[in-house]
């Protein structure tokens, strides 16, 4: 049995091994995990809800308790989510301060 994959040397674990196990391998550890204030993980597209009123810097607008952010996005930060919200652009908020629905 014999494949046509290319295989490449992996200096971080010393083995050679296929060109797409090593981009499979390298994807994973590029990514970051994001958690709310209460330990659940975080992905695009997620609702989440604030746990403490915020002042918005440059919006001059308050975000109480409680109010739903939706369809949120990461970004690459473990601690900061861009979020869309009516009246505030360019909104990035903190995890620690939110809570998945």
């Amino acid at each position: 049995m014999s494949t046509d994959e290319d295989y490449v040397f992996d200096e971080a674990s010393g083995e050679w091994m296929a060109a797409s196990q090593l981009a499979a391998k390298q994807a994973a550890e590029d990514t970051v995990e994001v958690r709310d204030a209460v330990g659940n993980i975080l992905t695009d597209g997620d609702a989440v809800t604030l746990i403490k009123d915020l002042e918005v810097k440059g919006a001059g607008q308050t975000l109480k308790q409680g109010t739903l952010i939706k369809s949120i996005r990461l970004t690459g930060d473990a601690q900061e989510i861009d979020c869309k919200y009516p009246g505030i652009k360019g909104l990035v908020l903190r995890a620690e301060f939110v809570r998945k629905r």
